[in-house]
């Protein structure tokens, strides 16, 4: 039963991160093509941008997992999340995009939909899996522990045999 308890949430942090050191790698393995894209959007320092980029997705997937200063690797990567979709993938620039044989505005479209997505499971990781209020979570701002993030009555309450 235990093993359960532990498995489940660790291959669910494992499965929701498991994309971005590949990311990142694909950046170092085809530099040129990632600085022509880190180059498009309207902010300049395409080289600074992008070994920031293959940075967040080495290091706050690992965070995210091992459970170390999850939440704010969790906040770091959803922000990474939008502040890309919104930049890299806009689809509404390519006029008709979903229909004829528009494949690169489509392609646009249902990369910033899964960066949205992405964000989705990240934010349950901010807020512990547990439905809980905000000014909880901010009480501990870095724990992922499942315990973290409910008040100190709900622990004692589940300390008690």
């Amino acid at each position: 039963m235990t093993w359960n308890l532990l498995a489940i949430p660790l291959l669910a942090r494992i499965s929701l991160v498991i994309l971005f050191p590949f990311s990142g790698l694909d950046k170092i393995v085809h530099w040129d093509d990632a600085m022509k894209q880190a180059d498009s959007s309207f902010l300049r320092g395409g080289a600074l941008l992008l070994v920031a980029a293959i940075i967040i997705e080495f290091v706050t997937p690992v965070c995210i997992v091992l459970a170390w200063h999850g939440r704010l690797a969790a906040f770091v990567l959803a922000l990474f999340c939008v502040v890309t979709a919104i930049l890299y993938h806009p689809f509404w620039k390519f006029p008709g995009f979903w229909s004829g044989n528009n494949i690169v505005g489509r392609n646009h479209f249902w990369d910033f939909l899964k960066n949205f997505g992405l964000v989705g499971g990240l934010l349950l990781v901010i807020a512990g899996g547990a439905l809980v209020p905000a000014s909880t979570i901010l009480r501990h701002p870095l724990s992922t522990a499942p315990f973290s993030a409910t008040s100190k009555t709900s622990i004692a309450h589940r300390r008690s045999p």
